[in-house]
């Protein structure tokens, strides 16, 4: 049996446990839901997102595209619970969960994404 100094030594000469950021992705399950990602061409803004929202973190804001103005999902990350609601009840499917877990930021207002962000 290894006394606390034997079992220092030992783990100190095998392979780390973590995975080294950021040369190395972290291997995501099929099942992981992510940043949001809007198809503006296909929006028809029927603002069924934002009234699906539990936490209200999707709210329609007006956009000009090259069809004129169109109101589009805005998504407050910050507030996201990442429960796929909106995704659900998109009819023309143009609001997924993608498999991107890159969304800090130094400030909070950066956190709100604007529908030409979420491309």
């Amino acid at each position: 049996m290894l006394g606390p100094l034997g079992k220092t030594i030992k783990a100190s000469t095998e392979k780390g446990f973590t995975v080294e950021f950021p040369e190395q992705r972290e291997s995501l399950p099929d099942s992981y839901r992510g940043m949001l990602k809007l198809d503006m061409e296909t929006c028809i803004s029927c603002s069924a997102c934002a009234i699906i929202c539990p936490n209200k973190t999707i709210t329609m804001v007006n956009v000009l595209t090259e069809r004129g103005m169109k109101v589009m999902p805005q998504i407050g990350i910050e507030r996201c619970l990442f429960c796929a609601l909106c995704e659900e009840v998109c009819p023309p499917k143009c609001l997924t969960l993608t498999k991107n877990y890159d969304y800090e930021a130094y400030d909070k207002r950066e956190l709100l994404k604007r529908p030409e962000d979420l491309e």
